[in-house]
């Protein structure tokens, strides 16, 4: 799980852990923990999610832990600044124009499944969909993975 410095990456992993929120100081390093829904079509799975600080100084740690991940939850603080996604190396022939880049988004980023799921970490609003979501993703993208 990534995110810049206070989007709420802890708060959602300790709500999930223990149903209830929790005030958080910001992580220095990462936190791990472990989850296996007990409903749903995630049932059984067992989710390893590595919450890792956000601010400057450890964003170059980011590759590391994304290396071996079948997924990346990239939160965001929807009351923050506004998002802007490059659509990068448009001087190469391949290039996808910005609407084409934009109607990726919307579908999924690339060939890479994609959901934008709204949430609140205090509330716990929207958190119940994370898992299932999460476990269709990463069936999608191994399905995918095989095909190529």
């Amino acid at each position: 799980m990534l995110g810049l410095d206070n989007a709420g990456k802890s708060t959602i992993i300790y709500r999930l852990k223990m149903d209830h929120f929790v005030q958080q100081a910001p992580t220095v390093g990462f936190n791990c923990e472990k989850f296996r829904p007990s409903s749903g079509p995630a049932k059984g799975q067992t989710f390893v999610v590595w919450d890792v600080g956000g601010q400057e100084k450890l964003r170059p740690l980011w590759r590391t832990y994304v290396r071996q991940a079948d997924a990346v939850i990239f939160v965001v603080d929807s009351t923050d600044l506004p998002v802007i996604l490059l659509a990068n190396k448009q001087d190469l022939p391949e290039a996808r124009s910005d609407a084409e880049v934009r109607q990726s988004v919307a579908q999924g980023i690339g060939k890479r499944p994609t959901h934008i799921l709204p949430c609140c970490a205090v509330t716990g609003d929207g958190l119940d969909e994370l898992f299932p979501e999460m476990h269709q993703l990463i069936l999608q993208a191994r399905k995918s993975a095989k095909k190529r």
